[in-house]
């Protein structure tokens, strides 16, 4: 066995699970089972392996990434748990994964590889619920704490910010790269507050919620489907907007080589001018 690290104590769990939302009995049960079995394969990671071993590329994945072992530890967990269920599952690891359902589980299994790997408590599993291409609920987990994010498009206990103007918006970016430092630069002038989490799905849940009023992709198209799809439920059911830089559908695909540059935010208003801003 590896020398682990990083490892909440059971006393922390419990306090940290009093934060955690009450998933209705409404919820996908395979979306909810999938959400446990990335959960326990995450604790199961942390405690079996080292750092480095967890970050130790382990394939190439569908999206054509690295994908490491903590990884591939999760979301063999997850398509075990999903498919015992009846239901598809598209992934950045091992893609498509059809058992001939109507209803897919489009899963990012380990949102924050990295964090998750070096012990930064920053990394989610996150998914949505596609029926017929459709997507009908979300479920975000925190896997460091299992704290819980879950809406469908019809319901959400949570509200965004309501903020409409960058000026006065706290928002979480991507970190910039050469092909979009201008494009970052303006957003980051721009805004009140800029913070980076590098973990896309939770800053998303978090616009939900509205302890942060947007986050955004800043033109460097870094985004796949997985990074963004449960937002778009989440966000769009708490009274924001996920709309692409660019006005490309965010839509149910299994061609894993598309890529988006998400805008999620507290309301239309606020993706629109975050969305001109990106494109100068």
């Amino acid at each position: 066995m590896d020398a682990p690290r990083h490892v909440l104590t059971p006393l922390q769990l419990e306090h940290q699970m009093i934060y955690t939302k009450t998933i209705p009995a409404e919820a996908n049960q395979a979306l909810v089972a999938a959400a446990d079995a990335a959960v326990s394969a995450y604790r199961d990671a942390v405690l079996t392996h080292s750092p480095d071993k967890l970050a130790a590329i382990a394939m190439d994945g569908a999206d054509g990434t690295p994908t490491m072992f903590i990884d591939v530890l999760v979301e063999d967990a997850i398509i075990d748990a999903a498919t015992a269920a009846g239901v598809n599952v598209l992934s950045e690891e091992r893609g498509w994964v059809d058992v001939g359902s109507a209803v897919t589980l489009v899963v990012d299994p380990v949102d924050g590889s990295a964090n998750a790997a070096a012990g930064v408590p920053l990394s989610c599993f996150s998914a949505a619920v596609a029926i017929d291409g459709e997507f009908t609920e979300a479920l975000t987990a925190w896997l460091h704490t299992d704290q819980r994010w879950w809406a469908s498009r019809n319901r959400s206990e949570f509200t965004t910010s309501g903020r409409r103007s960058a000026r006065e918006a706290a928002v979480s970016v991507l970190r910039p790269h050469a092909r979009n430092r201008d494009s970052w630069t303006r957003v980051a002038d721009a805004a009140k507050r800029i913070r980076i989490l590098s973990c896309s799905t939770i800053d998303a849940a978090f616009v939900a919620t509205g302890a942060v009023d947007a986050f955004v992709d800043a033109g460097s198209d870094t985004h796949r489907l997985m990074d963004i799809a449960a937002a778009t439920v989440l966000v769009g059911a708490s009274g924001g907007a996920v709309i692409d830089a660019f006005d490309r559908p965010i839509e149910f695909d299994t061609d894993l080589t598309r890529r988006w540059s998400g805008i999620v935010a507290a309301t239309p208003e606020l993706a629109a001018e975050l969305r001109d801003l990106i494109r100068g």
